[in-house]
């Protein structure tokens, strides 16, 4: 049995396929972790979604902001006939309802306790250990497959609150959670989530911004996390910190690291043509 982790397909299912081939991947026996953001910007999110989901057991998958905007589209929430245009096949496909219940019934993080390994999407706050992580997730979870979901759905945008409390309620506190969960990049000195930089994760001290990952005290720090969502940062490979999303929607890669052996296989594919 093999794992790996692959980082942001964002519709781009002929390279996933290619480098599914590259890792001789079986799903009899054989497991992916895969980072969210199946969805968007690619061209081919309809046939990602299908083949993922239809693999079972053998992928978990994590949301990402890109497939919570899916969500989003369905229920009317959100407008995007030029931002989400590559969903638009997605939207009208047959099958679609069956697609976006089995998509949110995804979780936003999962942890292998044998590995002491985290998957999410974006990353996970300074102050949260891995249990913790997992039961901020499952808040979200638990709304999500509620009856009552498209409501958290018109609630999850926006960058406040910024900080961390235990006092937060509501869609306040789901709002909070998700935002790390699928979103989170960079924190100022003083903790708070900053969303103005995508970019490269080292910065002049003048900015005053540092990525979540470096983070002093870090309560997660002896867990290793697996993560995508920041093409800018592109892969890393360290003993307790995994980044897999290259920019395979941008023309760069799409890559596979392989994450139940000691020594992390890496595996990557050209990324698609825009």
């Amino acid at each position: 049995m093999a794992i790996y982790a692959i980082g942001d397909i964002q519709g781009c299912y002929d390279p996933f396929c290619e480098l599914l081939d590259e890792i001789e991947f079986d799903p009899a026996v054989d497991q992916l972790w895969l980072t969210g953001d199946l969805v968007n910007r690619g061209p081919k999110s309809l046939k990602t979604l299908r083949f993922v989901r239809s693999l079972g057991d053998a992928a978990i998958t994590v949301l990402g902001n890109h497939d919570l905007h899916l969500l989003a589209l369905a229920e009317g929430k959100i407008s995007g006939a030029r931002r989400f245009a590559t969903l638009r096949k997605t939207l009208l496909a047959p099958d679609f309802e069956e697609l976006v219940d089995w998509l949110r019934y995804r979780p936003l993080a999962h942890y292998d306790k044998s590995m002491d390994t985290l998957l999410v999407h974006a990353g996970t706050h300074p102050s949260w250990t891995a249990r913790q992580t997992i039961a901020r997730a499952r808040e979200v979870q638990t709304a999500l497959r509620s009856d009552n979901y498209p409501v958290l759905l018109s609630k999850m945008y926006g960058n406040t609150p910024t900080t961390w409390s235990e006092k937060h309620t509501g869609y306040k506190r789901l709002r909070f959670i998700i935002n790390c969960l699928t979103r989170m990049r960079m924190l100022t000195a003083k903790g708070r989530l900053n969303f103005s930089h995508a970019g490269s994760a080292y910065l002049s001290a003048s900015r005053k911004l540092r990525p979540w990952f470096a983070q002093e005290n870090r309560a997660a720090a002896d867990t290793r996390i697996v993560f995508g969502h920041w093409s800018a940062l592109g892969l890393v490979v360290l003993p307790n910190l995994i980044s897999v999303d290259t920019g395979c929607v941008w023309g760069r890669q799409l890559t596979a690291v392989r994450i139940d052996k000691p020594v992390p296989r890496v595996v990557q594919v050209p990324g698609q043509a825009r």
